[in-house]
């Protein structure tokens, strides 16, 4: 029976897909960027129906995650499967750089990262021929433009994958399909028939972003690109495309012989907003005069597919909406931004509680390095999870008295400091219920070298409350917020209304896309005192 592939086949903030399939399954792996835990797993046996299984990087492998601005940390993972192993390597930008993990069960348990100390640049990726040898590809500064000056480029080493070490020189394979073309990265490389394919991102991962193709029918040698590249884009749509931002793509051959892409998109809110980050979506691919053709007779990405006619739909229990803390561990689409301290939260009598830490969730934004010189106290006492749809409503119930300058409560929390607090707090020797908007101002991405930022923390609304309990909730359509409080959800009031646009400005971008949640801080002062959450709802 047929079935639909309904894009993005992954929603929310899953960006960088990369995919593979063993057998009658497929597996997929996506950027986790400053979250913990890292690196997230899904399974699928149709393509359009897919179930986390697990994260590559946990504290059981030594994970570390430091919390800064949200764009940092994990990027770019590439997912491979051979002789019985499957492989990931990403690069770690909170810690050294390049590395690779191991596991036998995608689902895990995943093996210590690997470093590659040997092997620079971003969104590296590795490649296992036909006899099985294996090689490694990243980006660099490595194309001679005939002028002596260096310009961004792909490159390819032979590589020693049980021993984790290159074992031959870097050979630079392709530059970019267009003539300066900005950002060539995302290198996936393909033996398929008579040629060796090169799939690359090119124009950054906001508007401009594309897929570009090169062939070659000998490995170290210099690709031939496209003539038809891009092959896949929405930047020739304008700015108010619903689907913007398509590209950093992988593929995948089904048993019958056909071919599909996944590959990130952002669905665009109001016309200008990207809240929900970047996305994974998927689109049939064909090959005409061995060329591959990405979603043929449109040449655009569409909300939906038919279904390949070899596999049979399976689907899996929906994702709760409900958190009860009920078990003793969180499920796995909840997350935390950075590797929390183990005496920050804990599941105890069915209640998530969170101690106020002195880490606030809005700590001011600090320049990124690479030095795996890792602090242990950046993180925050914040679970939560993707936003996953545009019209949501998150609810909890929650019990906190707050002293002195503490504070708990819900949050949305979108890169660079942009985040909407709904909390208890203590005013004047005064409870009181209050809603914060926190911005930041800067110039440039704290990867680049002098930056600078400030923290906008604004108090927008505050009324008194006395309880020790409260029902928090916030509820979303598109950028129109609405904040509601009381001692029960039978009698919610409404604190106030908000702009969402506020927090999703466009310099934020679409690198990350929103996480809602749980916090409590002592903003800056360390407390005993824990807010204790009975259940969180996310609809």
């Amino acid at each position: 029976m047929s079935y639909k592939l309904n894009n993005p086949i992954i929603p929310g903030y899953y960006p960088d897909p990369s995919i593979i399939r063993v057998e009658d399954d497929f597996y997929l792996a996506c950027s986790s960027f400053e979250m913990f835990p890292g690196i997230p797993i899904f399974h699928s046996k149709d393509l359009a129906h897919w179930e986390q299984i697990g994260n590559a990087l946990t504290e059981e492998n030594g994970f570390h995650m430091e919390k800064n601005c949200g764009v940092g940390g994990l990027m770019a993972p590439t997912i491979r499967y051979n002789n019985g192993t499957y492989y990931i390597i990403n690069a770690n930008f909170a810690d050294k750089g390049n590395y690779i993990c191991t596991a036998k069960d995608p689902a895990g348990p995943w093996s210590e990262p690997h470093w590659m100390d040997d092997v620079p640049g971003i969104d590296a990726s590795i490649f296992f021929d036909n006899d099985g040898s294996c090689y490694v590809m990243g980006t660099g500064d490595v194309w001679d433009n005939g002028t002596g000056v260096k310009e961004r480029g792909i490159w390819l080493a032979p590589y020693d994958i049980e021993n984790f070490r290159v074992t031959g020189e870097p050979y630079t394979i392709y530059n970019s399909a267009m003539r300066g073309g900005a950002s060539p990265e995302a290198p996936h490389l393909y033996h398929i028939g008579d040629y060796y394919y090169l799939i690359i991102a090119e124009g950054g991962t906001e508007h401009y972003h594309a897929v570009m193709v090169a062939r070659s029918k000998e490995l170290f040698s210099f690709f031939e690109g496209n003539p038809a590249n891009p092959v896949m884009t929405h930047r020739h749509m304008g700015f108010k495309s619903p689907i913007i931002n398509v590209g950093h793509a992988d593929l995948v051959e089904l048993k019958d012989g056909s071919w599909y892409a996944v590959m990130l998109g952002s669905r665009l809110i109001d016309e200008k907003y990207k809240n929900l980050g970047r996305e994974t979506f998927i689109c049939p691919v064909i090959w005409e005069r061995d060329w591959p053709v990405f979603s043929p007779e449109t040449g655009k990405i569409e909300w939906s597919y038919d279904s390949p006619e070899s596999l049979e739909e399976t689907v899996y229990p929906e994702e709760n909406k409900f958190d009860d803390f009920d078990e003793q561990k969180l499920p796995l689409y909840m997350t935390f931004w950075g590797t929390p301290g183990k005496e920050c939260w804990k599941i105890e009598d069915s209640y998530l509680k969170l101690k106020c830490i002195h880490q606030r969730l809005d700590d001011d934004l600090e320049q990124m390095g690479m030095e795996g010189t890792l602090s242990d106290d950046k993180y925050a006492a914040f679970v939560g999870r993707r936003q996953c749809k545009m019209d949501t409503t998150i609810t909890t119930r929650m019990t906190f008295v707050p002293e002195g300058q503490e504070s708990a409560g819900i949050a949305i929390v979108q890169a660079m400091n942009h985040q909407l607090h709904v909390e208890r707090a203590c005013e004047n020797g005064k409870q009181v219920v209050r809603v914060k908007l926190i911005t930041a101002d800067y110039q440039q991405p704290p990867y680049f070298p002098e930056f600078t930022s400030t923290t906008n923390r604004e108090d927008i609304c505050t009324v008194e409350y006395d309880k020790d309990t409260i029902v928090l909730q916030i509820e979303m359509h598109n950028e129109d917020f609405t904040i509601r409080y009381g001692e029960s959800e039978e009698n919610l009031k409404e604190l106030c209304k908000a702009d969402g646009s506020l927090i999703n400005p466009e310099k934020v971008g679409c690198m990350c896309g929103t996480v809602l949640g749980m916090y409590a801080t002592g903003n800056e002062e360390d407390s005993e005192n824990t807010a204790a959450f009975d259940w969180f709802r996310c609809e």
